[in-house]
């Protein structure tokens, strides 16, 4: 029976070691993956990338050169849409399944979705020239729109004037990010509509997605708006 005892307490103390090995093997790559993502984001990320590995045991899986799960948060990332600089405020990212191969250089997840948050001055800076985008509250539908303001020259009119219309925001192409307004004032004054649309109507490009990954939806909150994103086969490095 002592004997018994013996080898139990040795079995749950070598466990406890695995344990602990394996979550100190886990820690040192999630680190290992930031510092390798801050390194390729560079200047255009204005924080330090949070990376978590999950599943147990990780050193199996590492062996088998196959991840259960890998999420990655990133905030302040710069991007370009459509030759614009724009400021990503947060992005999230979770891929599942995740194969490394070409001595851990390569990784491609079978499954791939994540959200991308852009505040309203952010979207803004995308926009043209003298553009606002804010928040417009709830439509009559009780869907949340938005607001673009900008100062267009109206034909007739001989001047500027500040016009708000209230906007759908869409994905296009599993790239694209569009504003179209959903009616537009004064449309019935010939060439008035086609004026205030060349300026306030406009999409975006975002360039970079990692292959496989496309935009899919567009939602607008109280303090920005989220595009979520999803794809198969995503090839996140290599």
């Amino acid at each position: 029976m002592r004997a018994l005892r013996i080898g139990l307490v040795i079995l749950v103390v070598l466990a406890g070691l695995f344990v602990a090995a394996d979550r100190i093997a886990v820690n040192l790559a999630e680190d290992e993956v930031a510092k390798k993502l801050k390194s390729q984001l560079g200047s255009t990320s204005s924080g330090d990338p949070s990376v978590s590995i999950e599943g147990f045991p990780f050193l199996t899986q590492i062996a088998g050169k196959d991840l259960d799960k890998v999420t990655v948060e990133v905030e302040g990332v710069t991007a370009t849409a459509s030759d614009r600089q724009v400021r990503l405020s947060k992005v999230n990212m979770t891929a599942e399944d995740v194969k490394l191969s070409d001595n851990y250089g390569s990784a491609v997840a079978d499954r791939a979705t994540g959200t991308v948050h852009l505040s309203y001055a952010d979207l803004s800076k995308a926009a043209d020239d003298g553009v606002r985008v804010g928040y417009g509250g709830k439509s009559t539908s009780g869907k949340d729109q938005v607001k673009v303001t900008a100062s267009v020259a109206l034909p007739l009119v001989g001047r500027a004037v500040e016009r708000s219309v209230y906007s759908t925001v869409s994905v296009s192409g599993g790239d694209t990010v569009r504003l179209h307004a959903d009616k537009v004032p004064g449309s019935k004054v010939p060439g008035v509509e086609e004026a205030i649309r060349k300026k306030i109507d406009f999409e975006r490009e975002i360039d970079s997605l990692p292959d496989g990954l496309k935009l899919e939806k567009v939602e607008a909150t109280k303090d920005g708006v989220d595009v979520s994103m999803a794809g198969t086969g995503v090839n996140l490095a290599g």
